[in-house]
C-alpha cells in the first residue's frame, strides 16, 4: 500500500491535509516563477493548493506560495486563469490520443447509438450546443439508464461533461466545430474522462 506521504499532501491555503487527487500542485521554475504543475512530475520545489479556481486565485492573493516556499517567488498575474487553461489543454491532449485509440465519436447521431449500445463511458457537450440537441442526448442516456436497471443491471453513472466550446473540441480533434461527442471503453479513454473531472472539479470550486 502506498504510504500516506505519497497519497497526501496540505494545501498551502488552507492548512488542511488532503488527498492528492483533492489537490493540485504547483512547481518553482528555474527563474523562480510558480507554474501550474498539472500532473505533479515537475522535480524541485512545490506547492499544493486545493484543487479550485477561487482556492488558487485566494491563494495568490494571500502570498500563501512564497509562505510555503519560504522564499520571494514571482507569481503569473493570472495564476487561476493560467491554470485553468493548463488543465484545458492536458484534458484536449488527452481527447486527441482517445480519439486516435478510437475511443471517442463525435456526432448526435453515432453518439446516440453508442449511447443505445452501452458503449460511452462520459457524454461530452459543446458550451455553446443549442438546448434541444443536448437534451435529446441526455434523454437517451436516462433512458438506457432505465432500461438497463429494469433488466437488472447495475450500470455505472455515466458522466456529462460540458467544460470546452465547440471550437476548442474540434480544433483538439481536427474536426470542425464538435457539439456532440463520447468517450466509449479503453485506457485512452478512462485517461480522458479523468482530466475531465479534474476540469470540472477545477471550475466547479
Amino acid at each position: 500500500m502506498p504510504s500516506r506521504e505519497e497519497t497526501e499532501r496540505m494545501c498551502a491555503l488552507t492548512r488542511e491535509v488532503k488527498p492528492v487527487a483533492d489537490l493540485i500542485r504547483f512547481a518553482v521554475s528555474p527563474d523562480d516563477e510558480v507554474v501550474p504543475d498539472t500532473d505533479a512530475r515537475a522535480e524541485g520545489r512545490g506547492v499544493w493548493i486545493t484543487l479550485g479556481y477561487r482556492q488558487v486565485a485566494e491563494a495568490q492573493k494571500k502570498k500563501a506560495f512564497a509562505r510555503s516556499l519560504k522564499s520571494e517567488v514571482k507569481v503569473p498575474e493570472d495564476l487561476a486563469g493560467l491554470t485553468r487553461r493548463r488543465l484545458e489543454e492536458r484534458y484536449l491532449s488527452a481527447l486527441s490520443l482517445a480519439r486516435k485509440a478510437g475511443q471517442l465519436v463525435t456526432g448526435a447521431t453515432k453518439v446516440k447509438a453508442a449511447i443505445e449500445g452501452g458503449e460511452i463511458s462520459a457524454l461530452l457537450t459543446a458550451t455553446d450546443a443549442a438546448e434541444d440537441g443536448r437534451n435529446k442526448l441526455l434523454g437517451s442516456l436516462k433512458g438506457y439508464t432505465k432500461a438497463a436497471e429494469e433488466a437488472g443491471l447495475n450500470p455505472a453513472e455515466t458522466p456529462h461533461f460540458e467544460l470546452l466550446d465547440s471550437g476548442q473540441m474540434g480544433l483538439a480533434l481536427g474536426i470542425e466545430n464538435v457539439i456532440h461527442a463520447a468517450l466509449t471503453k479503453g485506457g485512452a479513454a478512462q485517461a480522458a474522462v479523468k482530466r475531465a473531472e479534474r476540469l470540472a472539479r477545477y471550475i466547479a470550486n
